[in-house]
Protein backbone atom coordinates (compact mmCIF):
# COMPACT_ATOMS: atom_id res chain seq x y z
CA UNK A 1 0.00 0.00 0.00
CA UNK A 2 1.12 3.25 -1.13
CA UNK A 3 0.70 6.81 0.44
CA UNK A 4 -1.76 7.66 -2.12
CA UNK A 5 -3.90 4.49 -1.51
CA UNK A 6 -7.33 4.41 0.33
CA UNK A 7 -7.28 4.02 4.04
CA UNK A 8 -9.16 1.01 5.62
CA UNK A 9 -12.84 1.62 6.67
CA UNK A 10 -12.89 1.86 10.48
CA UNK A 11 -14.45 -0.57 12.91
CA UNK A 12 -17.95 -0.12 14.32
CA UNK A 13 -17.79 1.63 17.46
CA UNK A 14 -20.46 -0.59 18.71
CA UNK A 15 -18.16 -3.39 19.21
CA UNK A 16 -17.03 -3.82 23.15
CA UNK A 17 -13.02 -4.74 21.90
CA UNK A 18 -10.41 -2.29 22.51
CA UNK A 19 -8.86 -0.41 19.08
CA UNK A 20 -5.63 -2.69 19.87
CA UNK A 21 -7.69 -5.68 19.84
CA UNK A 22 -9.30 -4.75 16.97
CA UNK A 23 -5.74 -3.29 15.51
CA UNK A 24 -4.53 -7.12 15.73
CA UNK A 25 -7.73 -8.76 14.17
CA UNK A 26 -7.13 -6.83 11.05
CA UNK A 27 -3.92 -8.76 10.40
CA UNK A 28 -4.49 -11.97 8.67
CA UNK A 29 -1.29 -13.27 9.50
CA UNK A 30 -1.96 -16.22 11.59
CA UNK A 31 0.79 -15.43 13.96
CA UNK A 32 -0.83 -13.35 16.15
CA UNK A 33 1.88 -13.08 18.27
CA UNK A 34 3.93 -11.10 15.70
CA UNK A 35 0.84 -9.07 14.74
CA UNK A 36 0.52 -7.64 18.94
CA UNK A 37 4.72 -7.09 18.17
CA UNK A 38 4.10 -4.92 15.33
CA UNK A 39 1.18 -3.12 16.90
CA UNK A 40 3.26 -2.57 20.43
CA UNK A 41 5.70 -1.00 17.93
CA UNK A 42 3.82 1.58 16.57
CA UNK A 43 2.00 2.12 19.98
CA UNK A 44 5.96 2.87 21.61
CA UNK A 45 6.61 5.50 18.47
CA UNK A 46 3.40 7.06 19.01
CA UNK A 47 3.89 7.66 22.75
CA UNK A 48 7.43 8.42 22.19
CA UNK A 49 6.39 11.31 19.66
CA UNK A 50 3.47 12.08 22.11
CA UNK A 51 6.51 13.11 25.19
CA UNK A 52 8.25 15.03 22.62
CA UNK A 53 7.92 18.58 21.49
CA UNK A 54 4.80 18.07 18.60
CA UNK A 55 2.73 16.46 21.49
CA UNK A 56 -0.04 14.80 19.66
CA UNK A 57 0.74 17.01 16.08
CA UNK A 58 2.90 14.00 15.25
CA UNK A 59 2.21 12.85 11.44
CA UNK A 60 1.93 8.61 10.05
CA UNK A 61 5.08 8.98 8.43
CA UNK A 62 6.97 9.91 11.49
CA UNK A 63 5.07 7.02 13.38
CA UNK A 64 6.09 4.70 10.67
CA UNK A 65 10.02 5.67 10.64
CA UNK A 66 10.27 5.83 14.38
CA UNK A 67 8.43 2.18 14.74
CA UNK A 68 10.84 0.79 11.94
CA UNK A 69 8.29 -0.49 9.90
CA UNK A 70 6.30 0.51 6.78
CA UNK A 71 2.94 2.85 5.72
CA UNK A 72 1.97 -0.54 4.62
CA UNK A 73 2.30 -2.04 7.69
CA UNK A 74 0.63 0.58 9.77
CA UNK A 75 -2.63 0.59 7.58
CA UNK A 76 -2.94 -3.15 8.14
CA UNK A 77 -3.53 -2.21 11.87
CA UNK A 78 -5.24 1.28 11.90
CA UNK A 79 -7.31 3.04 9.57
CA UNK A 80 -5.47 6.13 10.49
CA UNK A 81 -3.77 8.29 13.03
CA UNK A 82 -7.42 9.01 14.76
CA UNK A 83 -7.27 5.16 15.82
CA UNK A 84 -3.59 5.68 16.54
CA UNK A 85 -4.36 7.80 19.34
CA UNK A 86 -7.48 5.92 20.30
CA UNK A 87 -5.50 2.44 20.75
CA UNK A 88 -2.86 4.64 22.93
CA UNK A 89 -5.57 6.32 25.23
CA UNK A 90 -7.27 3.01 25.81
CA UNK A 91 -3.95 1.68 26.78
CA UNK A 92 -3.39 5.02 28.98
CA UNK A 93 -6.99 4.29 30.57
CA UNK A 94 -6.51 0.34 31.22
CA UNK A 95 -3.07 0.60 32.77
CA UNK A 96 -4.29 2.89 35.16
CA UNK A 97 -7.33 1.17 35.83
CA UNK A 98 -5.27 -1.39 36.98
CA UNK A 99 -2.63 0.07 38.78
CA UNK A 100 -5.51 1.87 40.93
CA UNK A 101 -6.77 -1.43 41.68
CA UNK A 102 -3.93 -2.99 42.35
CA UNK A 103 -2.94 0.18 45.07
CA UNK A 104 -6.97 -0.59 46.56
CA UNK A 105 -6.20 -3.74 47.21
CA UNK A 106 -4.76 -3.43 50.70
CA UNK A 107 -7.59 -1.65 51.89
CA UNK A 108 -10.94 -2.60 53.37
CA UNK A 109 -12.57 0.41 54.46
CA UNK A 110 -15.31 1.86 51.69
CA UNK A 111 -14.94 5.04 52.15
CA UNK A 112 -11.09 5.08 52.46
CA UNK A 113 -11.14 3.16 49.18
CA UNK A 114 -12.58 5.71 47.38
CA UNK A 115 -10.42 8.50 49.15
CA UNK A 116 -7.57 6.77 47.98
CA UNK A 117 -8.98 5.89 44.53
CA UNK A 118 -9.50 10.10 44.19
CA UNK A 119 -6.29 11.15 45.15
CA UNK A 120 -4.00 8.72 43.48
CA UNK A 121 -6.09 9.24 40.06
CA UNK A 122 -6.06 12.79 40.80
CA UNK A 123 -1.89 12.94 41.09
CA UNK A 124 -2.01 10.71 37.78
CA UNK A 125 -3.72 12.74 35.62
CA UNK A 126 -1.55 16.01 37.09
CA UNK A 127 1.17 17.21 35.42
CA UNK A 128 3.41 19.05 37.46
CA UNK A 129 6.75 21.21 36.69
CA UNK A 130 8.98 18.41 38.85
CA UNK A 131 7.60 15.65 36.90
CA UNK A 132 10.12 14.72 33.54
CA UNK A 133 9.51 16.61 30.87
CA UNK A 134 8.44 13.60 28.44
CA UNK A 135 5.79 12.57 30.87
CA UNK A 136 4.29 16.18 31.02
CA UNK A 137 4.05 16.07 27.52
CA UNK A 138 2.44 13.00 27.13
CA UNK A 139 -0.04 13.61 30.36
CA UNK A 140 -0.74 17.14 28.46
CA UNK A 141 -1.56 15.37 24.76
CA UNK A 142 -3.49 12.72 26.54
CA UNK A 143 -5.78 15.17 28.16
CA UNK A 144 -5.91 16.91 24.79
CA UNK A 145 -6.83 13.91 23.04
CA UNK A 146 -9.56 12.77 25.47
CA UNK A 147 -11.29 16.74 25.70
CA UNK A 148 -11.45 16.35 21.95
CA UNK A 149 -12.25 12.35 21.81
CA UNK A 150 -15.23 13.60 24.28
CA UNK A 151 -16.58 15.81 21.66
CA UNK A 152 -16.11 14.85 18.59
CA UNK A 153 -16.57 10.70 19.37
CA UNK A 154 -18.93 10.42 22.76
CA UNK A 155 -19.16 6.15 22.11
CA UNK A 156 -15.86 6.15 21.84
CA UNK A 157 -14.85 7.88 24.66
CA UNK A 158 -17.32 6.26 26.76
CA UNK A 159 -15.80 2.69 25.53
CA UNK A 160 -11.94 4.42 26.43
CA UNK A 161 -12.86 5.47 29.86
CA UNK A 162 -15.16 2.22 30.55
CA UNK A 163 -12.93 0.09 32.75
CA UNK A 164 -12.02 3.46 35.31
CA UNK A 165 -15.62 4.12 35.54
CA UNK A 166 -16.67 0.59 36.09
CA UNK A 167 -14.06 0.50 38.89
CA UNK A 168 -15.14 3.84 40.60
CA UNK A 169 -19.03 3.00 39.85
CA UNK A 170 -17.51 -0.01 42.17
CA UNK A 171 -16.33 1.64 45.13
CA UNK A 172 -19.34 4.00 45.25
CA UNK A 173 -21.81 0.98 45.33
CA UNK A 174 -19.63 -0.59 48.09
CA UNK A 175 -19.17 3.55 50.26
CA UNK A 176 -23.33 3.47 49.48
CA UNK A 177 -23.89 0.00 50.77
CA UNK A 178 -21.81 0.87 54.10
CA UNK A 179 -23.65 4.07 54.40
CA UNK A 180 -21.05 6.34 54.18
CA UNK A 181 -22.38 7.73 50.85
CA UNK A 182 -26.03 8.41 50.67
CA UNK A 183 -28.12 5.62 48.22
CA UNK A 184 -30.58 7.94 46.69
CA UNK A 185 -27.25 9.65 44.48
CA UNK A 186 -27.27 8.40 40.70
CA UNK A 187 -23.96 6.45 40.95
CA UNK A 188 -23.08 6.14 37.77
CA UNK A 189 -23.72 9.91 36.97
CA UNK A 190 -21.50 10.60 40.37
CA UNK A 191 -18.61 8.89 38.82
CA UNK A 192 -18.73 10.55 35.73
CA UNK A 193 -18.28 13.82 37.78
CA UNK A 194 -16.00 12.62 39.69
CA UNK A 195 -13.61 11.43 36.62
CA UNK A 196 -14.32 14.73 35.03
CA UNK A 197 -13.31 16.79 37.74
CA UNK A 198 -10.17 14.81 38.58
CA UNK A 199 -8.71 14.51 34.95
CA UNK A 200 -9.64 18.18 34.68
CA UNK A 201 -8.66 19.77 37.69
CA UNK A 202 -6.00 21.92 35.87
CA UNK A 203 -7.82 23.77 34.34
CA UNK A 204 -9.23 25.25 37.55
CA UNK A 205 -5.96 26.45 38.19
CA UNK A 206 -6.10 28.28 35.08
CA UNK A 207 -9.90 29.39 35.70
CA UNK A 208 -8.96 30.71 39.17
CA UNK A 209 -5.99 32.84 38.05
CA UNK A 210 -4.05 30.40 40.85
CA UNK A 211 -0.48 29.68 40.43
CA UNK A 212 -0.14 26.08 39.32
CA UNK A 213 2.06 24.33 42.36
CA UNK A 214 3.85 21.08 42.85
CA UNK A 215 2.17 19.96 46.27
CA UNK A 216 0.08 17.34 44.08
CA UNK A 217 -0.74 15.49 47.31
CA UNK A 218 -2.70 18.51 49.20
CA UNK A 219 -4.28 19.60 45.68
CA UNK A 220 -5.91 15.79 45.75
CA UNK A 221 -6.71 16.31 49.28
CA UNK A 222 -8.57 19.25 48.99
CA UNK A 223 -10.28 18.18 45.78
CA UNK A 224 -11.61 14.76 47.54
CA UNK A 225 -12.73 17.13 50.81
CA UNK A 226 -15.00 18.94 48.02
CA UNK A 227 -16.22 16.51 46.17
CA UNK A 228 -17.18 13.97 49.38
CA UNK A 229 -17.32 16.86 51.89
CA UNK A 230 -19.51 19.23 49.66
CA UNK A 231 -19.25 23.33 50.80
CA UNK A 232 -20.68 23.05 53.99
CA UNK A 233 -18.90 23.71 56.82
CA UNK A 234 -19.26 19.98 58.14
CA UNK A 235 -18.36 18.49 55.15
CA UNK A 236 -14.92 18.39 55.99
CA UNK A 237 -15.51 16.45 58.98
CA UNK A 238 -18.42 14.89 56.93
CA UNK A 239 -15.55 12.76 54.59
CA UNK A 240 -13.39 12.04 57.26
CA UNK A 241 -15.94 10.40 59.79
CA UNK A 242 -18.80 9.49 57.96
CA UNK A 243 -20.65 7.73 61.02
CA UNK A 244 -20.09 11.11 63.10
CA UNK A 245 -21.47 13.34 59.62
CA UNK A 246 -24.58 10.87 59.49
CA UNK A 247 -25.64 11.60 63.25
CA UNK A 248 -24.58 15.23 62.96
CA UNK A 249 -26.39 15.60 59.70
CA UNK A 250 -29.44 14.96 61.90
CA UNK A 251 -28.83 17.75 64.35
CA UNK A 252 -30.84 20.01 62.54
CA UNK A 253 -34.02 18.10 62.25
CA UNK A 254 -33.93 17.45 66.65
CA UNK A 255 -33.19 21.34 66.95
CA UNK A 256 -36.30 21.70 64.95
CA UNK A 257 -38.09 18.87 66.96
CA UNK A 258 -37.14 20.38 70.21
CA UNK A 259 -37.57 23.98 69.15
CA UNK A 260 -41.26 22.94 68.34
CA UNK A 261 -41.93 21.30 71.07
CA UNK A 262 -40.81 24.21 73.16
CA UNK A 263 -42.93 26.25 71.15
CA UNK A 264 -46.33 24.16 72.02
CA UNK A 265 -45.24 23.38 75.57
CA UNK A 266 -45.12 27.24 75.56
CA UNK A 267 -47.87 27.41 74.06
CA UNK A 268 -50.12 25.26 76.05
CA UNK A 269 -49.18 27.02 79.41
CA UNK A 270 -50.20 30.13 77.94
CA UNK A 271 -53.53 28.45 77.30
CA UNK A 272 -53.68 27.57 80.77
CA UNK A 273 -52.96 30.82 82.25
CA UNK A 274 -55.07 32.54 80.61
CA UNK A 275 -57.66 30.12 81.51
CA UNK A 276 -57.35 30.57 85.22
CA UNK A 277 -56.98 34.63 85.03
CA UNK A 278 -60.69 34.63 82.84
CA UNK A 279 -62.42 33.54 86.24
CA UNK A 280 -61.03 36.38 88.29
CA UNK A 281 -61.51 39.04 85.62
CA UNK A 282 -65.10 37.68 85.37
CA UNK A 283 -65.45 37.89 89.59
CA UNK A 284 -64.44 41.12 89.91
CA UNK A 285 -66.78 42.50 87.25
CA UNK A 286 -69.31 40.68 88.94
CA UNK A 287 -69.00 42.25 92.23
CA UNK A 288 -68.30 46.24 90.57
CA UNK A 289 -71.85 45.72 88.81
CA UNK A 290 -73.74 44.68 91.90
CA UNK A 291 -72.14 47.78 93.87
CA UNK A 292 -73.26 49.67 90.95
CA UNK A 293 -76.87 48.68 91.59
CA UNK A 294 -76.77 48.95 95.52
Amino acid sequence: MTTSDPAPEPFSTETTASWRELAVARSVDPARVRAEKRVQRFLDAALELLSGESGKDFTVQEVVKKSGQSLRSFYQYFAGKHELLLALFEESVSSTTVRLRDALEEIDDPLERLHRFTVDYYRLCRPVATAPKERRAATLGMAEFAQQLMTEHPKEAARAFGPINALLVELLEAAAASGAVRQDLDLRRVAGTVLQATMFSSFAVTIGGLHAGDDTAAEAEALWELLFGGLTAEGRGAVKAPAKATAGSTAPAKRASAAKTATAKKTTTTKKTAAKKAPAKKATTARTTKRAAD
